[in-house]
């Protein structure tokens, strides 16, 4: 009986040894992304670890700009997920990624959205200029894209420059969603898809006309040592399973 028992241990401790071993061979795969990405990345990782055995995805998510300027710092990163092209356009334009590999892999729309109870009673973007409407949660422009559409189509509405005043800036769209749910500002621009999740928490007024729609390109950085599993990765955010995840969280297809 003795003797089974310490086989038996044996075994155990070999299996926990093989185990050990095989996670510090996984490969490490950085990923960074938008943070109105977020929750369908979050579904995307394991869905993709779990083809691919020996990876272990690690997920950086913060505003598009802010993920720019840590490549640009030389912070590690494989793949690069941005929520319009125009960081995109600036990692190419400075070399961190090739322009044949860029791909758009979704999309998105701008809304105008309030706290459940709209304190404001706001209907339409006109509103906003009203006494009524004290705060309104916008995205620092300069760096987070859905600021940067939402500057756009205030200012082709004449709107920005009157508006400016009441404008609480965020350093990324889910923190302007925060601010929402927590009914801590009258109104603010966000992602459908962040409404979405909001629930119940968050009223959508209205879409958010735009010149150009909001889209989501991705790509393998160039400097990577990990190519071929960036690649992997891209290939499989772009794939059926990866458009029907992205979906899932109401993104649409590109």
């Amino acid at each position: 009986m003795k003797r089974t028992t310490a086989f038996t241990s044996i075994i155990v401790s070999l299996f926990l040894i093989a185990g050990t071993a095989a996670n510090a061979m996984a490969q490490e795969l950085i990923v960074s992304a938008a943070a109105s990405l977020t929750d369908a990345f979050n579904d995307i990782e394991p869905a993709f670890e779990a083809a691919h055995p020996n990876v272990d995805v690690i997920m950086n998510f913060a505003s598009s700009g802010a993920l720019y300027r840590q490549i640009e710092q030389g912070a590690p990163a494989d793949v690069y997920a941005s929520a319009n092209p125009k960081w995109m356009n600036k990692a190419v334009t400075k070399g961190f990624v090739n322009q044949a590999d860029t791909a758009i892999f979704a999309r998105n729309s701008l809304v105008l959205a309030t706290p459940a109870d709209n304190p404001a009673h706001i209907k339409t973007l006109a509103d906003l200029t009203g006494q009524a409407v004290k705060s309104i949660g916008i995205g620092t422009p300069e760096t987070v894209p859905a600021g940067q559409y939402a500057k756009g189509a205030l200012t082709s509405k004449d709107l920005y420059a009157t508006l400016t005043p009441k404008m609480i800036f965020g350093e990324s769209v889910r923190q302007i969603l925060d601010y929402l749910s927590r009914d801590e500002i009258d109104c603010g621009f966000v992602y459908r898809t962040d409404a979405v999740k909001a629930g119940k928490n968050v009223t959508i007024i209205e879409e958010v006309p735009l010149e150009k729609p909001v889209t989501y390109p991705i790509a393998v950085l160039s400097q990577s040592d990990k190519q071929a599993m960036a690649t992997a990765f891209v290939h499989f955010v772009r794939s059926d399973a990866g458009a029907d995840l992205l979906e899932g969280r109401g993104f649409k297809r590109p």
